[in-house]
């Protein structure tokens, strides 16, 4: 390895939903002069894409084969556009992974839906990185794509692969050597296993993967390049008048991804944190921005008022079916209930004889789960729900927020209140 510092950029799908976004991180990769694993996502709203092809395929639909050939069209036509349409090596890899796609396309879906999922839809990452990587080249800036599967090894947790660092620690210093290399275009989202399928690491694990890296690799570093100017103390999609935040403390940051908030991913934090690496959210469309700067940090940073929305909640209450009181058997059980259907507990509240949580309403987990409940429980829900979480919160802002709302349950300490209700049009 050179003695230059290593750096890890991470790119999401905004930046890569045209040829000129690909131009534009272009010139961002070229104009370092560091070590660089560029971390790519799936392009534009590839993702959703494959998960309605998903759908189709597992539905046997023939309309996936129109959905296919969408997918396909999209990425020749940037290809074109970007004028890599004569790289053999990047033709040559295009096809091998259409044909894949195809290929199990073509066959019956088998082992289940989360299996499929992350077969199926890992190609998203795959096709764009070929892309960038072949661009790239083609205007001087030289890189190496690697699949990021020969590094990053999980378990067989499909949809939620939980990575085994040691393992990944051995073959990423292996891959990521730096010598002759100096940049490399890898994959987010997905993983590799030891039975050689893949693993994808949670809905937008992008984050998660570029944080991984850089712990196995001690970079210096983690740049997020986003398409808002940084960490906003709301989304502006919804809430009016945002601010940006300069800094933010790790212990802050976790605390927001676990309310929700989709700026950073739930287990980015904690590789960066073990090992005191800074993380900085910054514009791919404003580069020279100073952005948001999370770290490690003492004393509390002073903050406004933050408002994370979670939406397509359900609040799910269950009671005994004896009106006996609800004691630990029946949380131990209900949580475990919860767990083996992978339903996410977003927050928590009990009563004598009765347990209430809100959920994430996942169409493939939920439903299951509810009907496990009601062997041993009455389970009542309310669905078409949203949890609004304010941290550092005022008495101003609640009622800006909660009055004239229809508030199903709610919590509050010092610097964090927490309201489930119904779902709003914004």
């Amino acid at each position: 390895m050179n003695s230059k510092v290593t750096r890890i950029y991470k790119f999401g799908g905004a930046s890569v939903k045209s040829a000129d976004g690909v131009k534009n991180i272009a010139s961002i990769v070229g104009a370092s002069s560091d070590n660089l694993v560029v971390v790519v996502s799936a392009m534009g709203k590839t993702t959703n894409a494959l998960e309605k092809l998903l759908g189709a395929h597992m539905a046997g639909s023939a309309d996936k084969w129109e959905l296919f050939a969408n997918l396909q069209r999209f990425h020749f036509e940037i290809a074109k556009e970007l004028m890599c349409s004569s790289d053999t090596i990047l033709n040559e890899r295009l096809e091998i992974l259409f044909g894949q796609m195809q290929a199990m396309l073509a066959s019956p879906a088998v082992n289940g839906y989360d299996y499929c999922y992350d077969q199926l839809v890992c190609y998203g990452e795959l096709l764009s990185t070929a892309i960038v990587s072949s661009y790239l080249s083609s205007v001087g800036v030289a890189n190496q794509w690697i699949d990021v599967r020969s590094c990053i090894q999980s378990d067989t947790t499909y949809r939620e692969g939980v990575v085994d660092f040691v393992t990944s620690g051995y073959h990423c210093k292996k891959n990521f050597t730096f010598s002759p290399q100096q940049i490399y275009i890898t994959q987010g989202f997905i993983a590799g296993t030891p039975v050689g399928t893949t693993t994808t690491l949670g809905r937008e694990g992008s984050d998660y993967t570029a944080a991984i890296l850089a712990n196995l690799l001690d970079a210096q570093d983690v740049t997020i390049w986003k398409d808002v100017e940084g960490v906003l103390n709301a989304d502006p999609r919804i809430f009016p008048n945002t601010q940006k935040l300069d800094f933010v403390s790790f212990q802050e940051a976790i605390e927001l991804a676990y309310c929700g908030a989709q700026i950073i991913h739930p287990k980015t934090i904690k590789p960066l944190q073990n090992k005191q690496i800074p993380l900085n959210v910054k514009s791919f469309l404003n580069p020279e921005a100073e952005g948001t700067k999370i770290l490690h940090s003492d004393t509390p940073i002073k903050l406004p008022p933050i408002l994370v929305l979670k939406q397509k909640q359900v609040l799910l209450s269950m009671s005994p079916r004896d009106f006996s009181f609800v004691i630990e058997d029946s949380l131990s059980k209900i949580f475990a209930l919860l767990y083996k259907h992978r339903v996410k507990v977003n927050i928590v509240q009990s009563s004598a004889i009765s347990f209430t949580v809100c959920v994430d309403d996942e169409p493939h987990y939920l439903p299951a789960a509810i009907e496990d409940l009601k062997h041993d429980f009455v389970v009542r829900y309310n669905s078409n729900l949203e949890l609004l979480t304010v941290r550092h919160y005022t008495s101003q802002v609640l009622d800006e927020q909660i009055s004239n709302r229809t508030v199903y349950l709610q919590q509050r300490t010092r610097s964090t209140g927490r309201f489930v209700m119904d779902a709003k049009v914004w």
